[in-house]
């Protein structure tokens, strides 16, 4: 036979194949109706918030899967259902709300989708992650509102809710929500006068656990921009050289175009720093910083920088490293921060950001300076990355805030 007629007869049972109507996807895959046995060999081990189970399965080649039901909250009656292939000999049954005896349901479903007599074992999970950041939760007064700190050791996912009840009314709302997965997790609600105001704040999970909520009258710390009338160039031996005719003094001459910072384009060592007096010595507590538009996620633009400061009278120049922890000391500096200019908010690639990322950045980042950090006079910022990996960095502005009393 010729590859000719190999190829007609190949094309016509393909197209009957084509024609062939599936009736129904969800039909059962066998229509034996027989009872399947249970799992035996049950064992548990427990772990914060669920249980693993283990099982022998029945001998039976017509097992589809094994499932779980149980109850996660027997206060209000919250019921969830886990199952597991007959691929495995384990199942994972997870978002119990407290650290107690829980009753779970195991039962065997074959392929016909007939279920086995149910198998209830006892399970005792430890205290859920949620039940453990809540015994962590620290409110204090910050600049503005107040600062939440959290402590996750096990990183799991959970939801830091800040609740806020203004004068004269008759509950509390929602002001913040935080979900993080990190070890620690602290920010700052702000918006708020220096008049005493009632806060509260709980954690929840992903099924919808709540802890307690923690209540706390809170009287804001007093915070305005820091004055750049005051501020001056202070120059030091180790910042970067300046180029292209523009001047350190462009960061604070309130206006994001024209020039701004910007170093020559040299092959020099990593970080880029600038150094700026204040004339008076304030506990900052964010600041925003404008990049060079045009230039969007990309060119000398910092994309990882830290901030250092020094509350000395004449700080001495301190060759800065690419990264320190946060708190590290060298010489009369410290360090106050370290920051990642977010990427574009669309997704698309940095050499590629669309109208509405490039509108996000020209309106410039804000960012919080670390509730811990000490007072200071001076400010270095050294920009270890720029947005296209350059030796050079240039940024338009940066405003500061704080108390300077």
């Amino acid at each position: 036979m010729n590859n000719k007629y190999i190829m007609l007869i190949f094309t016509l049972l393909m197209i009957a194949v084509a024609c062939t109507k599936v009736k129904d996807y969800n039909e059962p895959v066998s229509d034996d109706p027989t009872k399947p046995g249970a799992i035996t060999n049950i064992k548990v081990a427990n772990f914060n918030g669920g249980s693993y189970i283990t099982y022998s399965l029945p001998a039976s080649g017509n097992i589809l899967y094994v499932k779980a039901d149980y109850v996660i909250d027997e206060k209000t009656g919250k019921k969830r259902q886990t199952k597991s292939s007959y691929y495995s000999d384990s199942i994972t049954v997870q978002g119990f709300a407290e650290n107690k005896e829980y009753t779970v349901s195991l039962t065997t479903v074959t392929r016909s989708n007939v279920e086995s007599d149910p198998v209830t074992v006892k399970i005792s999970p430890d205290t859920p992650v949620y039940r453990k950041v809540a015994k962590t939760i620290r409110i204090q007064p910050d600049f503005g509102g107040i600062n939440v700190q959290t402590v996750n050791p096990d990183k799991k996912p959970v939801g830091v809710i800040v609740l806020y009840k203004p004068e004269g009314a008759d509950k509390y709302s929602i002001y913040e929500q935080k979900f993080s997965d990190f070890a620690e997790l602290g920010f700052s609600s702000r918006g708020f006068d220096t008049l005493p105001k009632q806060f509260a704040v709980y954690i929840t999970d992903q099924w919808g656990n709540n802890s307690d909520t923690l209540f706390q009258t809170i009287k804001p710390l007093y915070e305005v921009e820091i004055d750049k009338n005051k501020w001056f160039g202070n120059a030091l031996p180790s910042d970067g050289r300046i180029g292209f005719g523009w001047a350190l003094s462009n960061l604070w001459n309130n206006n994001t175009g024209g020039t701004g910072w910007h170093t020559v384009q040299e092959n020099v060592p990593l970080p880029i720093v600038c150094t700026i007096g204040l004339g008076v010595s304030a506990k900052l507590s964010r600041f925003v910083l404008y990049g060079r538009s045009g230039y969007e996620y990309g060119h000398g633009n910092p994309k990882v920088f830290s901030i250092w400061g020094s509350d000395k009278a004449a700080p001495a120049d301190q060759v800065l490293p690419i990264f320190a922890e946060e708190g590290t000391v060298l010489g009369d500096w410290v360090n106050m921060g370290n920051y990642v200019w977010p990427g574009p908010p669309s997704g698309a690639p940095p050499s590629a950001p669309t109208a509405t990322d490039r509108a996000v950045f020209n309106r410039g980042m804000e960012f919080n300076v670390p509730f811990l950090a000490p007072k200071t006079r001076f400010i270095r910022m050294a920009v270890s990355e720029s947005w296209s990996g350059a030796t050079f960095a240039h940024a338009m502005e940066i405003t500061l805030f704080g108390n300077t009393k």
